[in-house]
């Protein structure tokens, strides 16, 4: 499983704007519909859900919010790096700059998991987590990721 087909790069954003976990889920929300054509409301109500079961702040400023979608036929991926971290009752009470949210079918099992995994350890990487911190352009949050993605496989 690669980053790259899991994240297109119209998914990947900066959000300059967040004041709270709410207004950031809200943003991903948003960010699907543009992107892959769900209803925010729908994209939000499933993972504020499945936020409800724990956190999925995993610490280091990094979270990964995810949930189900009835009428996905794959497991996609949206990317917000924020200017300012909000409490996300993170793990390590952390706040949160580094959102990647992931979307699987109703159905998905392991490929699901393998994606909630490939992207764990992509951003468990203090120096992956850096250079996206100091670059706030999209497109270069998008290489940066899909590059070091491909430079571990290797």
């Amino acid at each position: 499983m690669e980053l790259a087909k899991l994240l297109k790069p119209e998914a990947v954003k900066v959000v300059n704007a967040a004041s709270s976990k709410k207004r950031l889920m809200q943003d991903l929300g948003d960010l699907v519909e543009s992107v892959y054509g769900f209803k925010s409301g729908v994209v939000v109500d499933a993972l504020m859900a499945r936020e409800a079961l724990g956190p999925t702040g995993v610490g280091h400023g990094v979270a990964l919010p995810h949930a189900r979608l009835d009428g996905l036929e794959s497991v996609v991926g949206a990317f917000i790096l924020l200017d300012r971290p909000v409490d996300f009752s993170s793990v390590d009470r952390q706040p949160v700059d580094i959102a990647f949210a992931l979307f699987a079918p109703e159905e998905a099992g392991v490929e699901h998991l393998k994606a909630l995994a490939l992207v764990s350890r992509t951003l468990r990487n203090t120096a992956i987590c850096s250079k996206l911190r100091a670059n706030p352009d999209p497109a270069t949050l998008y290489t940066i990721l899909i590059e070091e993605q491909s430079v571990q496989a290797a």
